[in-house]
């Protein structure tokens, strides 16, 4: 009843082929963007934007790129860390040794840089799929640090590797407050996902999901198998590059080539685990579930061991957060395979029945 679409009837075929062609999910959508650009920068506090938003947004850009190629695609991957860290530092490297390069095309340009290296790590594909695809995306989260650790040119002749990013300036305005990042980081990752939700509606996605139900029945109706998977894990990784960019620019201000270690790429891949593989929207359900969780369990454990007056130290806290983690990881795996996005279209037809018996 809350969630129908009859009536709403389409006339034309450009009508019909909106991104989002229910009535409810349009109004959904615009209020959220009204809530996330209007109500958020004016009641938010800097520790909002600083420690949960900015960092939620990046990380919800790089599960979306992993998710295109993981869920879209079928390509298991495990060096999104690594293509993260080829858009920081190849993003760094076009502001400091291009005078006068603009701060968004550093942007972009970092995206293509780590398109490049994707599609080179990609190659493995083309032969073997599964584990051993995931074990070959697993050198490139090796291989890529140990580049920018081992060529000081990388990082401007640091010896340590640790880079220190200029601050953020386009059409003369200064990117400097917590609140002016977040709305930057807002609107690039707003259009990446609008982007990437027509992207895997057209000819382009439904190949990439042909390639990942059954390769060799894909390539018998035509699809070309070596330039459909080296697309997506160039358009996956120029996300991942892209998210690493604002990652070290709008978010730390300061990287070094081991905070982009196998832990991140794990932590992106559970991501998608949790919001659900193949859902654009999953991809945000999972970084909010997998960033907010442990700031819950900061401050629920400490006050659950104080009113049942158990001796948990923070050392104790900690690793019963690991533990609660890691089970409610395998609860989705086990009770609901799609995630949380899931549990939202679960949600969609329930309202679509109500108030009738279903």
């Amino acid at each position: 009843m809350f969630y129908r679409e009859t009536g709403q009837f389409k006339v034309t075929y450009a009508a019909d082929q909106q991104i989002f062609p229910i009535r409810q999910d349009r109004i959904g959508v615009a209020l959220l963007l009204f809530a996330a650009f209007v109500a958020v920068p004016a009641f938010a506090s800097e520790y909002w934007f600083t420690a949960i938003l900015t960092p939620f947004l990046i990380f919800a850009l790089a599960a979306l790129g992993l998710n295109i190629l993981t869920g879209y695609a079928g390509q298991l991957s495990l060096g999104s860390a690594a293509f993260m860290a080829v858009g920081a530092y190849a993003a760094y490297n076009f502001q400091v040794r291009v005078e006068g390069m603009p701060v968004l095309v550093s942007f972009i340009l970092a995206g293509l840089t780590s398109a490049g290296v994707g599609i080179l790590f990609g190659l493995p594909s083309l032969r073997i799929k599964g584990f051993y695809l995931a074990v070959a995306t697993l050198a490139a989260q090796f291989f890529i640090v140990w580049c920018l650790t081992k060529f000081p040119y990388l990082s401007n002749d640091s010896s340590s590797g640790v880079i220190s990013l200029p601050g953020i300036r386009i059409f003369g305005y200064e990117f400097a407050s917590p609140r002016s990042q977040y709305l930057l980081v807002l609107t690039i990752v707003s259009l990446l996902a609008l982007a990437a939700k027509n992207m895997v509606r057209s000819t382009t996605g439904r190949a990439w999901m042909a390639v990942r139900d059954m390769d060799v029945a894909a390539e018998v109706i035509g699809i070309r198998l070596m330039r459909t998977k080296l697309l997506a894990f160039a358009v996956s990784s120029f996300y991942c590059g892209v998210a690493g960019a604002l990652y070290a620019f709008c978010y730390l201000g300061s990287v070094e080539p081991d905070g982009f270690s196998l832990d991140l790429s794990f932590k992106i891949l559970f991501m998608i685990i949790v919001g659900g593989v193949g859902s654009i929207i999953g991809s945000f359900l999972g970084a909010a579930f997998i960033l907010l969780l442990p700031i819950f369990l900061d401050v629920a454990l400490p006050g659950a061991a104080a009113l049942l007056h158990l001796p948990f130290d923070n050392a104790t806290v900690s690793h019963i957060q690991l533990m609660v983690f890691g089970a409610l990881i395998m609860f989705f795996l086990v009770v609901e395979p799609h995630g949380l996005a899931r549990l939202w279209q679960i949600a969609k037809e329930k309202l679509r029945l109500w108030p009738f018996p279903h």
